[in-house]
């Protein structure tokens, strides 16, 4: 494990909200768009060991720093909705698996293929490792500006310093992919030839074959659709360029615009 891998694993935390005062929400209440935008991200948050599910069935299980960042990575997120369900909570509403349960109950029939479909591409290309690590990127990317847009958009002291904490780890997520998707894609120009058409032919939205289509374009819409949102994916896309054979796809300016 290199020296910065290793310093990230040992960084890892359970995401400590024990100062944050949820009562503050009795008194001040969210208004009900930030509230629908939490809701999406509490059950996305929550749904990340699914995601590790489809990682794991590829040649990523074997490389012994990708499985460190992971189980570093997946705690966090479980703690993120968590976090997230408190807020939840305090407006009277259900979190945890409350929620989540109903959630996987009613995931579309092509989510219980999707391993078989990871497990048959890691055997047809090694490949598929950069396609992850450059999706995990991407997401991630998306996934902070969103907690920042909602941020200031809702104006919530308490929300804010909630978000930014959250923020300060997917800082350290992205870190982990973005370094892993470079190396491997300067490495090869096939890896780059494929995850460019992976990520122009199928990526979605964070959350897209898991919630409801209304939600994601009504998070598209309210988190990235008026200036400072459109600034916000710009500079989603700017990060993503920058990674090799990558540069113009333009994914989340053209997910706002199509929403």
């Amino acid at each position: 494990m290199t020296a910065t891998n290793d310093s990230l694993f040992r960084r890892s935390s359970r995401l400590d909200v024990s100062d944050l005062d949820f009562d503050a929400f009795a008194d001040d209440p969210l208004d009900e768009e930030s509230l629908r935008c939490l809701r999406y991200m509490h059950d996305v948050e929550h749904h990340t060991i699914c995601y590790l599910r489809d990682v794991v069935v590829t040649r990523a299980h074997a490389d012994p720093e990708i499985t460190a960042f992971l189980s570093c990575w997946v705690y966090e997120e479980l703690w993120h909705g968590d976090a997230i369900g408190q807020v939840l909570a305090a407006h009277g509403e259900a979190g945890g698996s409350q929620r989540v349960a109903p959630l996987r109950t009613n995931l579309p029939k092509r989510d219980k293929l999707r391993p078989l479909a990871f497990n048959l591409a890691s055997a047809a290309t090694r490949h598929i490792v950069a396609v992850q690590m450059a999706w995990g990127a991407v997401n991630e990317w998306t996934t902070q500006a969103a907690y920042g847009r909602l941020a200031a958009r809702a104006k919530h002291p308490v929300l804010t310093e909630m978000l930014k904490r959250i923020m300060k780890q997917e800082g350290r997520h992205i870190d982990f992919y973005a370094r892993q998707a470079r190396s491997r894609l300067d490495a090869s120009s096939r890896a780059r030839k494929l995850t460019r058409y992976a990520l122009s032919h199928f990526w979605g939205p964070v959350g897209s074959g898991v919630m409801p289509d209304e939600e994601v374009s009504f998070m598209a819409q309210f988190l990235f659709s008026d200036e400072d949102g459109t600034q916000a994916a710009a500079r989603v896309d700017q990060q993503i360029d920058r990674l090799p054979g990558l540069a113009g796809l333009d994914l989340l300016v053209g997910s706002a615009r199509a929403s």
